[in-house]
């Protein structure tokens, strides 16, 4: 076996690492504190997004924030809190929220995304994991004039781009959904994206995983990490010790807490959405996100997934019912007919994004450690994002070229 790879987190980008990993024959152990059910890899709306090219980190989004701050229902929320991670995060956040930072991300962004695509596409035409994808496109449903030229906008620059959006009709858009009525005065629609079921993947991931000989240690928190100068020699946590030759810190929101006690400092904030599965049929087929109410729609293998929110407020699972109401009541809006019941909203569950103040992932080695390597703070694009990131750990660990260029994702980036 090659080296000894132990990667803190077990969601989307730690599983992804794990895949690559073992693939250049090293010797991999996952520890993840959860009993990997639940959380941001399997409650997110399963879009593989190369649309998505403009960061969380747009010009508005404070003025929103500050705007939606007192309404319980609102899809962007930021809890004002006195915690010094958290201003500081938020002041990063208002200083990348400019055109010119926006605009030179999104090649960053496009590449990554584009990456990851052909990297879902390729295992899914391969042998190793039998899971759900379909690559139907995206379609950016608007009910006013004003969300429409907004997203139209973004669609001609995703166009200059080579991503193919197209500005539709309500006709246009109603053909992509014959068995259900649309409230929309049209869409834009994103050929260019895929979706998928996170839960049935992640399973079946971790099946895989553990037939190659990967660790998988589930409801283990890690406690602490040996240090020797520049090298980290031993994970330990709350039930076993863990030797490692090179350490993957991919632990999702919980990862500046543990880079903290090594002295490495990512700006990270939990960011919560809420999903609602809706079993029965709703006939809807198309991916969609209704853009007034920031609701991604998402028809899985078995039933329809709504998800929504983004809510900045520390790292908690409290679910708050008036989103979830306000995430049901938005599919009813845009669907006529549809009904999301009280059984399905009471069983909605939530999960905690990792949020960069740029919108950009960080992907890489850090300054202090020659063996440490993030990958964290993907935000909303995490399931989009993670093989690639798994892809890109897996180079860097074995000292191949990068497929993309890694400048943009570097955890020692300055704000």
């Amino acid at each position: 076996m090659g080296k000894k790879v132990v990667v803190i987190g077990g969601g989307i980008v730690g599983l992804s690492c794990a895949y690559y990993l073992q693939k250049e024959d090293c010797e991999v152990s996952v520890i993840e504190q959860s009993n990997m059910q639940d959380g941001a890899s399997y409650v997110n709306a399963g879009y593989i997004t190369p649309s998505h090219i403009i960061s969380l980190a747009a010009p508005g989004m404070i003025t929103k924030g500050l705007k939606w701050m007192f309404n319980s229902a609102s899809p962007f929320y930021v809890k004002p809190r006195l915690d010094y991670d958290f201003l500081r995060w938020a002041w990063y956040f208002k200083k990348s929220a400019t055109v010119s930072k926006v605009e030179s991300s999104i090649k960053a962004i496009k590449d990554i995304n584009l990456l990851s695509r052909d990297l879902y596409e390729e295992m899914y035409a391969g042998s190793d994991i039998d899971f759900h994808y379909e690559r139907n496109g995206l379609l950016m449903l608007f009910q006013t004039d004003a969300a429409g030229e907004a997203e139209w906008k973004i669609g001609q620059r995703a166009n200059e781009e080579g991503l193919g959006a197209k500005l539709l009709s309500k006709e246009e858009t109603q053909a992509y959904e014959p068995q259900i009525d649309l409230d929309v005065k049209g869409s834009v629609f994103y050929a260019c994206d895929g979706h998928m079921t996170p839960v049935q993947f992640m399973k079946k991931m971790q099946t895989y995983l553990i037939g190659k000989g990967v660790k998988i240690h589930q409801e283990e928190a890690v406690a602490d990490i040996v240090k020797s100068g520049r090298e980290l020699r031993e994970v330990i946590t709350n039930k076993s010790r863990y030797e490692a030759d090179e350490v993957v810190l991919a632990a999702g929101s919980w990862s500046p807490i543990l880079a903290k006690k090594l002295g490495v400092d990512i700006p990270i904030q939990a960011g919560k959405g809420y999903r609602i599965n809706v079993d029965k049929a709703t006939g809807i087929q198309m991916p969609a996100i209704l853009m007034e109410a920031k609701v991604a729609v998402t028809p899985m293998q078995g039933y329809t997934r709504f998800a929504g929110t983004m809510e900045i407020g520390g790292i908690n699972h409290q679910i708050n019912p008036v989103r979830v109401n306000a995430i049901a009541d938005a599919g009813a809006r845009y669907y006529k007919g549809l009904e999301i019941g009280q059984e399905a909203r009471e069983q909605a569950s939530c999960g905690l994004r990792p949020c960069s103040p740029d919108g950009l992932p960080y992907i890489g080695r850090t300054s202090k450690y020659d063996n440490l390597c993030i990958a964290a703070g993907h935000a909303m694009m995490g399931w989009s994002l993670g093989p690639a990131t798994g892809k890109l750990v897996s180079e860097i660990i074995s000292d191949r070229k990068p497929s993309i260029i890694l400048d943009y994702y570097d955890p020692n980036r300055i704000f």
